[in-house]
């Protein structure tokens, strides 16, 4: 193989590897005893939060900016990639006194 030819697939599988998105950190957020824990979390855009539901009822993570709405079955888990920086505000809808803060940085 010519040096010329070895040199740009060595260019061509760096730009392959480099063009991989980083996945994002896995923030953990319990919803338990009709409690959000951690009530506040930080996370950074492109990071997952894991809603995870431990009650026998659906619960809600609903922002009050509207970012997100997501619905959470008893007992199941739920993902969601962070795509917006700020802080938002987020509650349950069906159990309004549930409430957290999540500050998403860029």
């Amino acid at each position: 193989m010519s040096p010329g030819r070895h040199i740009a697939i060595v260019a061509a599988v760096a730009l392959a590897v480099a063009a991989i998105p980083a996945q994002g950190a896995t923030i953990q957020i319990s919803m338990e005893n009709l409690e959000i824990s951690p009530a506040e979390a930080s996370a950074k855009v492109g990071d997952i939060i894991e809603w995870i539901n431990r009650d026998v009822l659906a619960h809600t993570a609903t922002a009050r900016n509207g970012d997100f709405d997501v619905t959470m079955p008893p007992k199941k888990t739920v993902r969601l990639v962070l795509k917006k920086a700020g802080s938002v505000e987020y509650y349950c809808r069906y159990h309004p006194n549930m409430k957290a803060t999540l500050k998403i940085e860029p």
